[in-house]
């Protein structure tokens, strides 16, 4: 068995699952109307839900080929779990990107419901603790929403890619994120691109920060829906997952 397949199956230990929802937030004058959107969605779609958030470092740095490449994998995706019927009642996907500014790209919204989502830009610095920290907010009022609604849910994920470090103040993000992961309650995937302080980055999780292999954001957004569908196909949320093989993507 190779490193990242051990890696992998480390990984799907901690992918067990809680119990249950009801809505998701939006901004300004859209609230109201995009909670009471939310709400009828458990209500009319009570599948079991798997919260997937997606921190993006859009900074600067991620210019030219790497986000063109990220923008590539991620609408891959999204493709790739409306093409698995489960996964696309039960994924939910949220983004946050770091770039300048913390922005809400996309708030936690069934696979089979997105329409689109724009195109990522690069630049500005990278407030990677305040997007993480937003996250993690985000992803605590979804699993109150579920819990509202009875709707059982997977242990959510949180997956951040970065291709530097944090130049803001990330350390009490980072410590939460650990010990939600640490305790099961969090499947933390820190992905570092070329150029990533990949030990800083390792502080977001129980475990180290994996370096991708190039650009292969494509192969590592496809490892990635395949990982949502197996868990949303699963016997139940408690179940324990065994999740693909990491080689494709990762590199040592």
């Amino acid at each position: 068995m190779s490193f990242f397949s051990q890696l992998a199956q480390t990984l799907s230990q901690s992918v067990t699952a809680t119990s249950q929802s009801s809505a998701s937030t939006q901004r300004g004058d859209t609230m109201s109307r995009y909670e009471l959107a939310t709400s009828n969605d458990l209500i009319e779609n009570p599948s079991p839900r798997c919260p997937c958030m997606v921190v993006l470092d859009t900074s600067a740095s991620m210019g030219g080929a790497p986000i063109q490449q990220l923008n590539a994998g991620f609408q891959h995706f999204l493709q790739a779990l409306n093409d698995d019927e489960v996964a696309s009642c039960s994924v939910e996907v949220g983004v946050i990107t770091a770039g300048g500014r913390i922005d809400e790209q996309l708030p936690f919204t069934a696979a089979m419901d997105i329409d689109h989502c724009n195109s990522f830009s690069a630049g500005g610095m990278t407030p990677l603790g305040g997007a993480v920290d937003l996250a993690l907010k985000k992803l605590e009022e979804r699993k109150a929403q579920y819990r509202s609604a009875g709707v059982a849910y997977f242990q959510p994920w949180l997956v951040v890619i970065s291709d530097g470090a944090p130049n803001d103040s990330w350390q009490s993000a980072a410590a939460k994120a650990k010990q939600l992961s640490s305790n099961r309650k969090l499947v933390s995937l820190v992905v570092g691109v070329e150029g990533a302080e990949l030990q800083t980055l390792g502080e977001f999780s129980h475990r180290p920060a994996i370096k991708l292999d190039g650009l292969k954001f494509g192969e590592f957004f496809e490892w990635l829906s395949a990982s949502m569908s197996r868990v949303s196909n699963s016997a139940s949320t408690t179940a324990s997952v065994d999740l693909p093989p990491m080689d494709g993507w990762a590199s040592i």
